[in-house]
């Protein structure tokens, strides 16, 4: 199954990352992961697209969302249209 591509923004020490990091383990989602704090280029991409440094931020074909509760609700709502890890 192919759904939407997903790339999650963040930095492990934010607890509103982990918050995330739980739902998308427990949903099993496929997502890329992009940590601001070791790579610049995430960091520098997340700024120009947004204008902000807020983490996390999940990329839904490239679109960005933020706040975890409704990164979270959108994911439960759309777990049967995204692509699970193997």
């Amino acid at each position: 199954m192919s759904g939407p591509k997903l790339e999650l923004f963040k930095f492990d020490s934010c607890p509103f990352c982990v918050r995330v990091m739980m739902k998308l383990d427990q949903l099993n989602i496929k997502v890329e992961l992009r940590d601001i704090l070791s790579d610049p280029e995430s960091y520098q991409r997340l700024v120009n697209d947004t204008g902000r440094r807020t983490v996390p931020c999940l990329y839904i074909d490239g679109k960005p969302m933020f706040e975890s509760a409704d990164i979270n609700a959108w994911l439960v709502e759309n777990s049967d249209k995204l692509e699970k890890n193997s």
